[in-house]
């Protein structure tokens, strides 16, 4: 039996596995083989099999991560697709962020059976999520409405909001689109007024720090456009620690030789809002400009809100 040309390590997840067989198709086309000469190996994470509370109260975003950068170390896979979200700004030793492809939709959608957006729930509705970013941009813009926890993936999700679990939740675009479900979306979410989750719609593709063939075969099938704006928030995020413990939202879009960033922080009850907007004009580092960017701004929000907000212990 001929060995693969890549063994691609991915969450045993629906939707894991959908963007894992898109990535996967795409990266054959980029290298001219059959998608057959790539190899899916599903791997289960801690994030996958706790789906009872909150991710920070089992350990936060290195759980949908720890085994298959264990499964990369030791040789198991090559390769591993994440959603670029769930990916720790702070990657294991001898783990790279190798490509980032083409970025999907990164806004939110809202998903209800009783109203076509936020404004139009009634007082006293309740919103189902596990973010807390969700959380509190729900409650600064409407703080008459109640949060309840909703966990479990996109399927279990929809079903608990048909159950009536809760009245409306949001869920990402760009994932109802990789699974065929954007129609379950009531309305978009207009990204000025609730910003995203850094990174969100992004997929990330890590390999071992030090494989030569493998960065060498992704070279080609990274985005730019979708590298920069990803480097920008991740600066962001980590200029504020931020983890599943803050209330974070960042986006930034390349268009042209413009960078626009637009990032906020909130308290986890939505009481406060911290928030940075700029455009700056891409020199020739773009990848040191945008860095710098996400940084600044985010050191300015720390400053600014001081205790206020909620940071890494």
């Amino acid at each position: 039996m001929t060995s693969p040309l890549l063994r691609i390590g991915a969450r045993g997840s629906k939707l894991s596995l959908a963007q894992t067989g898109q990535t996967r198709a795409g990266l054959a086309a980029h290298l001219g083989v059959s998608p057959d000469a790539l190899e899916i190996v599903t791997i289960t994470t801690s994030g996958d099999v706790i789906q009872d509370r909150r991710l920070i109260e089992a350990g936060g975003k290195g759980l949908f991560t720890k085994e298959l950068d264990e499964a990369l170390l030791d040789g198991r896979i090559d390769i591993a697709v994440h959603s670029l979200k769930d990916l720790p700004t702070r990657l294991p030793d001898g783990i790279a962020l190798a490509c980032v492809p083409e970025r999907e939709d990164p806004r939110d959608a809202f998903v209800s059976f009783a109203a076509k957006s936020l404004d139009a729930l009634p007082a006293g509705a309740n919103v189902g999520t596990a973010s807390l970013r969700r959380q509190a941009q729900t409650l600064f813009a409407r703080p008459d409405l109640g949060v309840v926890t909703l966990r479990g993936n996109v399927d279990t999700r929809l079903k608990k909001l048909e159950a009536g679990d809760a009245d409306a939740t949001f869920l990402a675009l760009a994932g109802l689109k990789r699974l065929g479900l954007e129609a379950r979306a009531s309305s978009l979410v207009d990204p000025e007024a609730m910003p995203p989750a850094a990174c969100q719609g992004a997929l990330a593709i890590t390999a071992r720090a030090d494989d030569k063939r493998v960065h060498d075969m992704l070279s080609g099938y990274e985005n730019p456009a979708a590298r920069i704006a990803i480097e920008t928030e991740r600066a962001f995020l980590n200029a504020l620690d931020g983890s599943c413990r803050t209330p974070i939202a960042a986006l930034a879009r390349v268009e042209g030789a413009s960078l626009r960033f637009l990032g906020e922080v909130l308290t986890p009850d939505g009481t406060a809002r911290w928030r940075r907007t700029e455009t700056i004009t891409l020199n020739h580092d773009a990848h040191q400009a945008a860095r710098s960017l996400g940084a600044r701004l985010g050191h300015e929000i720390r400053e600014e809100a001081g205790d206020a907000i909620v940071l890494d212990a």
